[in-house]
């Protein structure tokens, strides 16, 4: 069986799954779905994304929620909250790449053309020291800026985009190109626009979640809710998803790493030592792993392992155990 809208795949083995265990992320009970889930929350300039985060969490009534990378509470925008079990990808999410719109001001003029060509040299790898205000270590790392473009400027109010890796001070990389220029700058504003597979299309306000989860409360309809939050497979989307069979489900789930007969369908250019998402065939999340080999290689693959489980996702029993004690580190 070949989840829908797969093109870029390549088939190991077509296999049937079980209806009786499991279900889709869209088919899961209310409670459940709440408690997997996702929510874009559009970040209010204010608030700190702890804050954010705990009042998401008092809204649904949960036990925890966690958030996708911290904002300073001046800074707004996309700020994805995982919900309950959803929590175990928050390292996917933080280690996402990240884009935002920035407004910096210039100490002085400075010609277009320069502004410019400073952009240009400016992507790719650079060197970074955390601002003195962030609480983490203060040492030197580099970090990659993928996309750095000039949007419009107006004097010495300059509005640009920058796609980079996590973990880049964006206040940071105004002042540093402040220098270069020879003008100074600083960081005016900033918006988060993208954290990982994340964009501005599925954002909420907090109003929103509240409105929502009130109505299903008093009214039981739970469509607004379903709307609103996202299921935890949203959170995945940025990385290599490998299919697994129902056969090696409940194994893993209790630790065991994916063995290649274990696998039924795998997306193309997975690369050696790539964070893939372990999936069922009706697309549930079973676990991160780190891949073993190339894609074209797990594909010819009849036996060995093909990737090392990092964490679980999905609780286990929730397919049935179909492999032998003195066999729990294989799944097969």
């Amino acid at each position: 069986m070949k989840p829908e809208g797969l093109i870029d795949v390549l088939i190991k083995e077509e296999v049937e799954t079980d209806p009786r265990y499991g279900c889709s992320p869209e088919k899961r009970e209310i409670k459940t779905y709440l408690n997997t889930g996702i929510v874009n929350i559009d970040k209010p300039s204010g608030p700190n994304s702890h804050q954010v985060t705990t009042w998401v969490k008092e809204i649904l009534e949960l036990n925890k929620t966690g958030h996708s990378g911290t904002l300073d509470p001046k800074v707004t925008g996309v700020l994805p909250v995982a919900l309950g079990n959803a929590t175990k990808i928050v390292k996917v999410l933080l280690l996402s790449d990240k884009e935002y719109v920035c407004l910096m001001s210039l100490h002085d003029t400075a010609p277009k053309d320069r502004l410019e060509k400073i952009f240009h040299e400016l992507q790719g790898p650079i060197f970074q020291t955390p601002p003195i205000m962030c609480a983490v270590k203060r040492e030197l790392r580099i970090r990659n800026i993928y996309e750095l473009k000039l949007l419009e400027r107006d004097g010495k109010e300059v509005l640009y985009r920058v796609r980079c890796e996590a973990g880049t001070y964006i206040r940071k990389l105004c002042h540093d190109m402040g220098i270069i220029l020879g003008t100074g700058a600083h960081m005016h504003e900033l918006r988060r626009t993208k954290a990982g597979p994340f964009g501005e299309k599925s954002l909420v306000i907090l109003q929103d979640l509240k409105d929502a989860y009130y109505s299903y409360k008093e009214t039981g309809d739970e469509t607004e809710l379903r709307r609103i939050v996202l299921p935890v497979e949203a959170g995945v989307k940025n990385i290599r998803r490998i299919w697994i069979k129902d056969s090696a489900i409940d194994a893993i789930c209790h630790g065991a790493d994916l063995n290649a007969p274990g696998i039924s369908i795998l997306e193309k250019g997975i690369k050696k030592n790539d964070p893939v998402a372990l999936m069922s065939l009706k697309n549930e999340l079973v676990a991160l792993a780190k891949s073993n080999h190339y894609s074209e290689d797990l594909h010819k693959m009849q036996k060995g392992p093909a990737a090392t489980l990092v964490r679980v996702i999905m609780d286990a029993g929730t397919y049935p155990k179909q492999w032998h004690k003195n066999k729990a580190e294989k799944a097969v």
